[in-house]
């Protein structure tokens, strides 16, 4: 994931410098959108406190994109994201003696609808030099939180901390706004924040209640369920309150992403902007 972040900062600085274009190429028009973008991610969920507005953890996103209408856009993208959350980073004392932590690299997938504040007018270089944008749609999230034990990372949903096998797929609703700026007839550069609601309480392995820690057979899982002992308390009797199932995890992305108009053209456009018969000039 490392190497792919890398790559995808190397694409976007070449899609930036790439400026040299034909009246050809530019003479086309262009429908087809691919789009980059670096982020900071952030977790907002049991293991993290309420005034921790950004936390920057890497996270990229590819995707395409397409005009529906002037105002509306249909765009699909697919990102990694990390997340973490630790209690022992809290401020409040509650947190910071149930002692739970968690890390998690995490896979998006969604489809949104983009709303822009001013219209698309004529061919896609004769775009407006700004625009705001809304969007919102749907999107399906794999996630897999991790608890660092010795040194050692384990997977925390097979060992069902809290007596519960969860799904590690989850649907999200996806939705924010942006603004952008047209660099060249070719290239978008946009600032753009988007929260994902998601419908599990499980990103970071932390709902319910504490079990029966004597209840566990496997010493690893005793140990990463309750980990009050690592900081000197006893553990917790079962039906403690270990976190809040009636609010489900969130997280969000800031992005710097680069919009970049591919040498295609959906559908029949281009045929009826350049084969259409021209009026005799004398009549």
């Amino acid at each position: 994931m490392k190497k792919l972040y890398l790559i995808t900062c190397l694409l976007l600085a070449v899609t930036i410098t790439a400026e040299a274009q034909s009246f050809y190429t530019i003479r086309r028009d262009r429908s087809l959108i691919a789009t980059a973008g670096l982020n900071t991610s952030t977790y907002y969920g049991d293991l993290k406190d309420n005034s921790d507005v950004i936390d920057a953890k890497p996270s990229v996103s590819l995707g395409l994109m397409t005009s529906l209408t002037r105002f509306v856009y249909l765009r699909s993208e697919f990102s990694w994201v990390t997340l973490s959350g630790r209690d022992d980073e809290s401020s409040d004392g509650g947190k910071t003696s149930r002692n739970l932590s968690f890390t998690s690299s995490n896979y998006e997938l969604n489809v949104v609808g983009v709303f822009n504040a001013f219209a698309h007018r004529g061919r896609f270089y004769q775009r407006p030099n700004f625009n705001a944008y809304g969007f919102i749609g749907v999107g399906a999230l794999y996630f897999n939180p991790k608890g660092t034990l010795n040194g050692q990372k384990y997977a925390l949903q097979p060992l069902q901390t809290e007596g519960v096998k969860y799904s590690r797929f989850a649907f999200v609703i996806p939705f924010g706004g942006g603004i952008k700026t047209k660099l060249t007839p070719f290239l978008n550069l946009n600032l753009e924040i988007g929260y994902r609601k998601t419908f599990t309480d499980y990103v970071d392995d932390v709902s319910t209640t504490f079990v029966d820690n004597a209840s566990f057979s496997d010493p690893i899982a005793r140990q990463l369920a309750d980990r009050r002992p690592e900081i000197g308390l006893p553990v917790l009797e079962a039906g403690h309150k270990r976190g809040d199932p009636s609010n489900k995890d969130v997280y969000m992305l800031l992005t710097l992403k680069a919009e970049y108009y591919l040498p295609y053209q959906l559908g029949n456009q281009s045929r009826k902007l350049y084969n259409r018969k021209r009026r005799a000039s004398h009549r």
